[in-house]
């Protein structure tokens, strides 16, 4: 089977799914539930009435990333730091594919399937929760993400692309 991979560097922390499924699957939507925060709501909202249309989006973008950051102060400072579940392994993702992405060692059980948790170096920085199937003992397949997360990170892989096509044309130069 031939997978096509983009190199990247990207932290993984996962479990094997075994007999915790609906252990996983509540925090799998817990963590899509808290992407939709407030203000995320309310922009949806003003939105879909019309209210946005005459706002600069960059400006209003940024003005929501700076209420974000206000909100994580005070749950910081609150001590509400949002519970995550322990999970037993650690690991490196050295490259990704729309569907794949492979591991910098060799700690997957060949066909085993596991739930992780994949903080996505974007802005805004995220959680990006997903289950999958080891294909070998570095290799996997996703099997199940949200669909916002899909294309987050179907973004991030073509972002990573470009830049890797463009720094092999500039060492040709």
């Amino acid at each position: 089977m031939s997978v096509r991979l983009v190199k990247v560097s990207i932290g993984l922390v996962f479990s094997e799914v075994a007999s915790s499924i609906e252990t996983f699957l509540k925090e799998f939507h817990q963590i899509d539930e808290s992407s939709e925060d407030s203000i995320t709501h309310w922009v949806k909202i003003a939105r879909a009435k019309g209210d946005t249309q005459d706002t600069d989006p960059v400006l209003l973008n940024l003005i929501v990333e700076l209420h974000r950051k206000v909100d994580a102060i005070e749950k910081l400072l609150r001590n509400e730091e949002p519970k995550r579940l322990s999970l037993a392994g650690k690991a490196e993702i050295e490259s990704i594919g729309f569907e794949h992405f492979k591991l910098s060692e060799d700690v997957l059980e060949e066909g085993m399937e596991y739930y992780g948790r994949v903080t996505m170096p974007v802005h805004p920085k995220r959680d990006l929760a997903l289950f999958f199937t080891a294909v070998d003992k570095s290799l996997a397949k996703i099997t199940k993400i949200h669909k916002r997360d899909e294309n987050e990170w179907g973004a991030y892989l073509t972002a990573r692309e470009r830049v890797l096509i463009r720094e092999a044309k500039e060492s040709r130069e």
